[in-house]
């Protein structure tokens, strides 16, 4: 549905204040500026697009927020666009718009192509390549499974070191002299290291 410039005067939703419409305009408009829609003839068009949709849903439900509608359908046109342009349509929202916006910073997309945020028909070749090349690519399901808990093998050497470190545990003359034994030790290699 392309938009001209008239249609911008003629947006009078039936439903909701002036200052819903105005906070769904500043939402809608924030959250394309924190996907990098800077440019701001086509986020006016894009902001048009969404409002005009929300509106529409508004009518319907009034008793609904005009901003939260104004975002859900914002991520509705994403979702659809990137499920598009990635050609994986089935994917839930959590996924699709997470694979679709790091394709989308990977491919540089919006500073490359700044007309081509959510427009399905205008989007260049370069611009398709770029975003599929920037996809992420999950590997199999995750599966249940059942592990038996075993006991852990650590060798002999650490068997024998458990029990010898047991064994001066419970005789408290011998780890002194042990420690002791230690700490001159240390002092002698120190000694002779520094001549």
């Amino acid at each position: 549905m392309e938009l001209s410039l008239e249609s911008l005067d003629s947006f009078r939703p039936t439903t909701g204040t002036l200052d819903q419409w105005n906070a769904a305009y500043v939402r809608v408009e924030d959250y394309l500026r924190a996907h990098r829609v800077h440019n701001r003839l086509h986020q006016s068009r894009l902001i048009q697009r969404i409002l005009v949709a929300a509106a529409r849903l508004h009518a319907q439900r009034p008793t609904l927020d005009p901003a939260t509608l104004a975002v859900e359908e914002t991520d509705r046109l994403m979702d659809d666009w990137f499920g598009e342009l990635l050609g994986e349509k089935h994917l839930p929202h959590d996924r699709i718009a997470t694979e679709g916006r790091v394709a989308l910073l990977l491919a540089d997309g919006l500073q490359r192509w700044p007309y081509v945020f959510l427009e399905n028909d205008k989007v260049p070749a370069e611009f398709l390549q770029a975003v599929k090349q920037g996809s992420i690519k999950a590997g199999p399901d995750l599966a249940v499974s059942s592990m038996v808990p075993r006991e852990i093998d650590l060798g002999t050497i650490t068997e024998a070191a458990g029990e010898t470190l047991e064994r001066i545990e419970r005789l408290p003359i011998l780890r002194v002299l042990l420690l002791w034994a230690m700490f001159v030790g240390v002092l002698t290699m120190v000694f002779f290291a520094t001549r």
